[in-house]
């Protein structure tokens, strides 16, 4: 049974870490892929709850409350003070009623209330099977004194609601084995849908830069000056020499050479 009830929190907390990467993957995906894989596996928590485990469930509880009812009412009809034992034992049966009272009150209708809220939910499942185990063994003993120290309607009836949790245990048992071996299944389909999704996401490479550091800087290009250009319009001025008047002989202007002195002109007589 121990190994059971590991087995059953363990498929818990793998079947969350599975949704959890299904949700986690980010790659986009076309949306003929989208329509292709949507009618595959749903997430846990939208899956929603069979009408035989809901009725299954729900017998259960009706039958745990029913029975922690009638064994509020059989406890208070002890007469523990009227049996024929030493005070320490008649104290500690006292202390053990008292506690199963508290339970029943208190603690089993807040798990009764979480399990209906969730049918399906291991954790949920296996607080009340444990608390139900709880019951068990403190009822057990009030039980085995009734029957050695009180009358023996105490402990017929007494004995009857034992065997009433007895029972719910048994398929509460039954019903996280069960329970154990659906998840199991539901985290195997998950996984296998997860590979095929991502088998058929395209694969592109990332794309590479390759920087050399050893090229050499480029040189700076230089810009060219534009050449002015002259205005348009004009022309350039030219130097022409003089040109004699019509009639008019020009005598080309002889110099001495150098170091030599002019003859002086003859004068008129």
């Amino acid at each position: 049974m121990a190994n059971n009830l590991n087995l059953a929190l363990g498929l818990a907390s793998v079947l969350c870490a599975a949704a959890a990467f299904g949700q986690a993957q980010d790659t986009p995906v076309p949306a003929s892929e989208n329509q292709r894989y949507s009618v595959q596996g749903q997430a846990p928590s939208a899956a929603p709850v069979s009408y035989a485990s809901l009725t299954e469930l729900n017998g259960m509880l009706a039958q745990l409350e029913s029975t922690s009812k009638s064994t509020q009412a059989d406890l208070v009809k002890l007469r523990i003070e009227r049996w024929k034992t030493d005070g320490s034992y008649k104290k500690q049966t006292l202390a053990n009623v008292d506690s199963i009272q508290r339970n029943l009150q208190g603690a089993l209708p807040q798990i009764v209330a979480q399990l209906r809220a969730a049918p399906e939910d291991l954790p949920a499942t296996f607080k009340l099977y444990r608390n139900l185990d709880a019951l068990y063994d403190v009822l057990g003993s009030v039980v085995e004194s009734a029957g050695a120290f009180g009358s023996k309607d105490d402990f017929q009836t007494l004995e009857n609601d034992l065997t009433g949790f007895e029972d719910t245990r048994k398929q509460m048992a039954q019903r996280m084995e069960n329970l154990s071996s659906a998840k199991e299944a539901e985290i195997t389909r998950l996984r296998t849908d997860l590979k095929t999704a991502q088998a058929a996401i395209p694969t592109t490479p990332p794309k590479k830069t390759v920087v050399d550091d050893n090229e050499p800087p480029k040189k700076p290009v230089v810009k060219k000056k534009p050449v002015a250009k002259p205005a348009t319009g004009t022309t350039p001025a030219t130097t022409n020499a003089a040109k004699p008047a019509a009639g008019q002989t020009t005598t080309p202007s002889t110099q001495p050479a150098s170091g030599t002195q002019p003859t002086p002109a003859a004068k008129p007589q």
